[in-house]
């Protein structure tokens, strides 16, 4: 008996409300063979596994969790370890013929661990899909009640502040910083160096049950953390 190789499909599960995610990504959800949601440590749940927890409950049939380690690391050589490592793991399944799922929070193409394991697995000559998802900003943008650009503003999207923000801040209408506990400091010195006016807005946890929105930068560490900056033109 001839077993075809499965398929990995990334799966965009949104910013963390289980009502977003897609009717696509949920059909893929309960027909696959392996759910893979790696976590950042041994010691944390995944979260995008716990977003679509409630609907795989819901299957009837069997299916596999693989929960490979991504850890939040700088040093780049240790990270490739653990992307081959899943990669590998990842392959054994698809061999035996299992399509397998890999959920990430917000999209997949948008700043995702899942392009770099990805990028492995074509290269060992096996199939991807890659089914989008509600990125971060967006929702975050939807529940603060804001738009995040009209006519010709240029949005900008921030995944680090550093000097390559102050050389173009001027030039951007609208920025989308991401993972603002980490830099707020920094972003808001930055920030108050242009002399537009402006609407800051910062939403941590979007989509959780411990959402919070509040008007002005971000204080303490909460890791799921966006700032949104809307310079004010003259029309």
């Amino acid at each position: 008996m001839i077993i075809m190789n499965g398929k990995l499909i990334g799966i965009g599960v949104g910013p963390g409300d289980a009502e977003l995610l897609t009717i696509k990504a949920l059909n893929v959800l309960k027909n696959v063979d392996v759910i893979c949601a790696p976590r950042s440590a041994d010691s944390k749940p995944s979260l995008a596994l716990s977003i679509v927890q409630g609907f795989l409950d819901e299957r009837d049939d069997n299916y596999e969790i693989l929960e490979p380690l991504f850890p939040m690391i700088e040093d780049e050589t240790l990270l490739r370890e653990h992307w081959d490592n899943a990669a590998v793991l990842i392959s054994d399944k698809l061999r035996q013929g299992m399509d397998m799922a890999f959920v990430t929070l917000g999209d997949p193409t948008i700043y995702s661990t899942f392009s770099y394991v990805s990028k492995r697995i074509e290269d060992r000559g096996f199939e991807v899909e890659i089914v989008p998802g509600i990125t971060s900003f967006t929702g975050c943008a939807a529940t603060a009640g804001i738009s995040l650009g009209e006519k010709d503003e240029i949005i900008v999207i921030v995944p680090k502040v550093d000097e390559r923000l102050e050389r173009i801040l001027e030039y951007g209408d609208t920025f989308v910083v991401m993972k603002t506990s980490r830099h707020s400091d920094t972003l808001e010195k930055i920030v108050h160096q242009d002399s537009r006016d402006k609407d800051v807005i910062s939403v941590q946890n979007c989509g959780l049950e411990d959402e919070i929105i509040s008007n002005g930068f971000i204080k303490d560490k909460k890791y799921l953390s966006t700032t949104i900056l809307k310079f004010k033109n003259e029309k």
